[in-house]
């Protein structure tokens, strides 16, 4: 029973992984470009640090050694991290990108010869840095495939820390960032801590989308009068659980529907009309399909 079960879900991952192989190998390939230029002209003329790029940053710097080179040593030795906590499968994905990437950063060092941004306020380089690398990243992910490095590690927190990749790489990061005080000083620091905040910002809105909805979680004592509030003012469907509390062990209701954020305002006021002591909790909805 465990073998059929086994061979099934390698058999849904396989087919998740072919679905769109073209689209998702371009998305791979513009995100790595895109990521490699925006440190070559934002990050590492700025002195902006995160990941195993950011140790590039901070050698090149000190010592004068090629950035591409570190990331390519460091993406290597990560990847026998890789291995061992997220598999052979996923190691595999992060292979090319763990090549590719300082491949792409030695091919795009020439950029910022031909991109003079002399002048430009420090805060509007790493604005646009972040977004750039953000959006990068976000491609990257999205296809299914990482730029090796601490990517790699932002996968692991993210797996068993049950977090998304942004805020993964928040934590992941944050070390790195702290050492670069020791180079760069406290306000280069905190400049690399508002490129990373934007970057994984940027990362998760292109993986999960900008939320067009509101999913309500509703417990209230008024069950019946919230129901036909949003079925006949707000003409959304709804669902009704059984739950329990879990400290005093009453069986209760919980409501749930999604709700154009547009509409977020009124069913909210609503509710709180309708019964003031009523339970509820909103969350993004990124992705809805199915049911009427």
């Amino acid at each position: 029973m465990w073998f059929k079960k086994k061979i099934k879900d390698d058999e849904i991952i396989h087919k998740v992984y072919q679905k769109d192989r073209l689209k998702r190998y371009a998305e791979f390939l513009i995100g790595i470009l895109i990521v490699a230029i925006a440190y070559n002209l934002f990050l590492l003329q700025n002195n902006i640090v995160y990941g195993v790029g950011g140790l590039g940053v901070m050698l090149y710097k000190l010592f004068g050694i090629d950035p591409s080179l570190v990331i390519l040593v460091g993406s290597i030795f990560l990847l026998f991290i890789s291995f061992i906590f997220l598999g052979k499968e996923k190691t595999a994905k992060s292979v090319v990108g763990s090549l590719l990437y300082p491949v792409f950063v030695k091919l795009t060092s020439f950029v910022p010869q031909y991109v003079n941004l002399d002048g430009m306020e420090m805060i509007l380089l790493i604005v646009l840095g972040a977004i750039c690398t953000g959006f990068g990243l976000g491609l990257i992910f999205r296809a299914g495939f990482t730029t090796g490095g601490t990517d790699i590690l932002n996968q692991i927190v993210s797996k068993y820390g049950k977090t998304s990749m942004g805020c993964a790489m928040l934590w992941t990061d944050g070390l790195i960032i702290v050492c670069s005080a020791f180079v760069f000083g406290i306000p280069g620091m905190i400049y690399s801590l508002i490129s990373l905040f934007l970057i994984s910002m940027m990362s998760d809105k292109v993986i999960l989308g900008i939320s067009g909805s509101k999913a309500f979680y509703i417990i209230t004592e008024h069950e019946t009068d919230v129901k036909r509030f949003i079925l006949k003012h707000l003409s959304h469907g709804i669902t009704v659980f059984n739950v329990r509390g879990g400290y005093t062990g009453n069986n209760q209701k919980m409501i749930m529907c999604i709700i154009p954020t547009k509409e977020y305002f009124l069913a909210k006021e609503a509710i709180k009309q309708i019964d003031p002591r009523a339970f509820f909790v909103v969350t993004d909805a990124y992705e809805v399909s199915g049911g009427e």
